[in-house]
């Protein structure tokens, strides 16, 4: 039975193995595990019962990592998304005055239209008319996007009022502590140790704890409250209030969030095709769309593909497995979500800062010598960062690909697609007003 297993997850190819898929997908769960306290959090603040989301965000995060695992093969973990769960509290519900109810309505709607345009092959069309060059672009922007939130938690790079962000206090012991697992993960990761991030993370959770860095209070855990939200959505009421905005920006910016995300874990774990193609696409985008809708059911926001599936391909992970074992460990934190805190932010951030560097090495991909290539790839990678969204970066870098090659007469009637994609971009940029 088990080198059935082997052989389905394809280890032999991969060249990879039961220890070092479980140490990735436990090291994937831990820079994750910031959102089973963030996003109930947040969508309390729309007036959803706090108990309640923490369970939802488990389990949605649990059902979508191991759906990912089991169907598509990949090692790539899903969780509500950051940005679509602010935009659901504070825009939606708060600004809008929207019941959240009726939120969660707009979400399962959105969810719905995902699974129609995947089974319609319209998602894999996108994905496909969108040049190589900007996946390299985009992996290169995620690594420095991801590496900037690790700064942040690290109290390296704070907001500044005048120069929007400014160097931050060395004399700060978060700072100092993750400085110190920074060098101690990249020690371990040139001496070519297995599980060198998850090592790194663990050492430095310990000495936080010992510093007094891990601060979490007890609270009620289980699925017992989940009773508050699921299935309390109200689709109907979506409907009737013509949310169709709300449902088009949920729906947008999932897609092409996780289209980003897609490539970038893709391209960092080596598993796309030399044609640059993906492959098992459809079963890919089949697991992120039910996620949502699953999602939806129980309670919470938009669940996409995470970024932070990277710290476990740069672990060693290589198959779905390493999904499986992180959707099973959130599955766990249902019952432990009140100590999820303990794992301080001194001790993930390092590994955020380190992944994000391993991801540049696909920059050397881009041809910088060609203005046509150059300019949308630059604008791509450097607006997934400093706009704080994947989206808006490579939204621009279509445009600029779009633009740039029409103003230089070499439109291609091949590619239409993108062209399309380039004026709903900028439709959606002009309409919204913001990213």
């Amino acid at each position: 039975m088990l080198k059935r297993i082997e052989a389905y997850f394809e280890f032999a190819h991969l060249g990879t193995n039961w220890r070092t898929e479980i140490l990735a997908g436990v090291t994937t769960f831990l820079t994750m595990a910031y959102i089973v306290l963030v996003n109930p959090a947040i969508l309390a603040d729309a007036g959803e019962p706090l108990p309640a989301v923490t369970a939802a965000t488990c389990l949605s995060a649990a059902f979508g990592s191991i759906l990912m695992g089991v169907i598509a093969r990949y090692p790539i973990a899903l969780a509500p998304g950051m940005g679509l769960n602010a935009y659901f509290a504070y825009t939606v519900c708060i600004k809008m005055h929207v019941p959240w109810q009726v939120a969660l309505g707009a979400v399962f709607l959105s969810g719905v239209m995902f699974l129609a345009i995947t089974a319609a092959g319209i998602r894999q069309m996108i994905l496909r008319a969108i040049p190589h060059q900007l996946y390299a672009a985009v992996a290169c922007g995620i690594g420095l996007f991801i590496a900037f939130i690790g700064f942040q938690h690290a109290g390296l790079v704070v907001r500044d009022p005048n120069t929007l962000v400014g160097m931050g206090n060395f004399r700060n012991p978060t700072t100092v502590l993750s400085l110190c697992g920074l060098i101690l993960m990249v020690a371990l990761e040139v001496k070519k140790v297995r599980g060198s991030i998850l090592i790194g993370v663990l050492s430095i959770t310990g000495v936080g704890w010992m510093l007094g860095l891990s601060h979490w209070k007890p609270a009620t855990g289980g699925l017992h409250p989940l009773a508050a939200t699921a299935f309390k959505l109200n689709v109907m009421g979506a409907v009737n209030k013509g949310l169709l905005e709300i449902i088009f920006v949920f729906f947008f910016v999932d897609l092409f969030d996780n289209l980003g995300t897609l490539v970038a874990v893709t391209k960092r774990a080596g598993l796309i095709a030399p044609d640059h193609s993906i492959p098992r696409l459809n079963h890919i985008l089949f697991a992120d769309a039910a996620a949502t809708v699953f999602g939806s059911l129980t309670g919470t926001s938009t669940v996409t593909s995470y970024v932070e599936s990277t710290a476990g391909v740069a672990a060693g992970g290589r198959s779905g497995v390493t999904a499986i074992v992180t959707g099973l460990l959130f599955l766990g934190a249902i019952g432990a979500a009140p100590f999820i805190g303990v794992v301080p932010t001194a001790a993930t951030a390092p590994a955020l800062i380190l992944v994000g560097s391993m991801m540049l090495t696909a920059i050397a991909e881009i041809h910088w010598r060609e203005p046509l290539i150059a300019v949308p790839a630059f604008l791509t990678l450097v607006l997934i960062p400093f706009t704080y969204s994947i989206a808006n970066g490579l939204g621009f870098g279509i445009i600029a690909w779009a633009v740039l090659h029409v103003a230089a007469g070499r439109l291609r009637r091949q590619d239409w697609l993108l062209y399309v994609l380039a004026a709903l971009f900028l439709a959606r940029f002009v309409y919204l007003g913001t990213g």
